[in-house]
């Protein structure tokens, strides 16, 4: 009788569990250049796709040259403004019909207006309010003469007896679409989804530099 084969370091118990568990994730590559990217890292907005693609910093500050790779990629750009002075009540609002508490809206060159989306369970839903609503209510304020197009978004959120609007970086937008789509349990959210939204925004002011006077109308 032939003897069995003697264990070797790959074989028994351990070589079982690894087997069984799922590989370690691989880590997130800039699409651009290919370089390894820390779990925080930029990204660039792809215009003609709309579409956001995450990028190491030498990629990103590269396209945050004007005209870098044709104007076909963009890097989002990193800063967060806060006007105090801007302030949104009831009635504008009501205007926007914005069936949930948070929305944002983002100038977009092609098509020369603003473009409004809030989150929902199906993801970033589009609102089919007519443009020139949104511009009445939004293109005036300081904030929308400073919003770069494609990159960054005038972002809303309605709070008791207050709305609030911060100019951010695009990409945090979708990060909260995706975060309230996995989230999201019944007709309101629930009370995860709702506390997410609440860290969010304190994180959000947390990081939201003040314009100064000089910079006011």
């Amino acid at each position: 009788m032939t003897a069995p084969p003697t264990a070797g370091p790959g074989t028994g118990t351990a070589a079982l569990r690894r087997f069984r568990e799922p590989a370690p994730p691989r880590p997130e590559r800039c699409e651009l250049c290919g370089q390894a990217l820390a779990t925080e890292h930029r990204h660039l907005v792809e215009t003609r796709l709309r579409a956001l693609a995450c990028a190491c910093q030498a990629c990103a500050v590269l396209f945050a040259q004007a005209g870098a790779g044709g104007g076909h990629y963009q890097a989002v750009p990193e800063r967060y403004l806060v006007d105090p002075h801007h302030t949104l009540d009831d009635g504008a609002w009501e205007q926007l019909q914005i069936p949930v508490s948070t929305a944002f809206f983002f100038r977009n060159a092609a098509l020369e207006r603003l473009v409004a989306l809030y989150p929902s369970p199906a993801g970033a839903t589009e609102s089919e309010l007519d443009p020139q609503t949104w511009e009445s209510v939004l293109g005036r304020s300081v904030l929308a003469d400073r919003l770069a197009a494609d990159v960054e978004a005038l972002l809303l959120h309605r709070a008791p007896g207050r709305t609030e609007c911060y100019l951010v970086p695009i990409d945090i937008c979708y990060e909260l679409v995706g975060r309230m789509r996995l989230l999201w349990q019944g007709f309101d959210g629930g009370a995860e989804a709702r506390a997410d939204l609440a860290a969010f925004f304190e994180r959000v002011r947390a990081r939201a530099r003040t314009l100064p006077k000089g910079e006011l109308p």
